[in-house]
């Protein structure tokens, strides 16, 4: 069982990758110009590759400065939906899980 304090620092170190990650994608998306049409293309493929890395990378950190907020309220493990305990095999897959397992299911079958 993670302590509380272990989980802080896991979620404040993937924060930290995911910022760097996003830089560096900031950084390949602003040197793709090429005059070649071909090359260009290929650019312009790599492109959306990594956009939908960047959006991705946005919605990790979203989820994680959330379940940080519920640790600096006293809520992080409880499910935002039913108020259950998110066990800690979830937590140790997904930390910033805000669902229970129950919770989760019925979320992804209702899209």
């Amino acid at each position: 069982m993670k302590s509380l304090k272990d989980r802080r620092s896991a979620l404040t170190a993937r924060m930290e990758y995911l910022e760097a990650k996003l830089h560096a994608i900031d950084d390949e998306l602003e040197t793709h110009n090429s005059p070649d049409w071909e090359e260009l293309a290929v650019e312009r493929e790599t492109d959306e590759v990594l956009e939908g890395m960047g959006t991705s990378g946005l919605e990790e950190m979203r989820a994680i400065t959330a379940a940080l907020e519920r640790m600096d309220a006293g809520e992080y493990g409880q499910c935002v939906n039913c108020g259950e305990k998110i066990s800690e095999e979830r937590l140790d897959v997904l930390p910033y899980t805000p669902f229970c397992k129950t919770c989760a299911a019925e979320k992804s079958k209702s899209h």
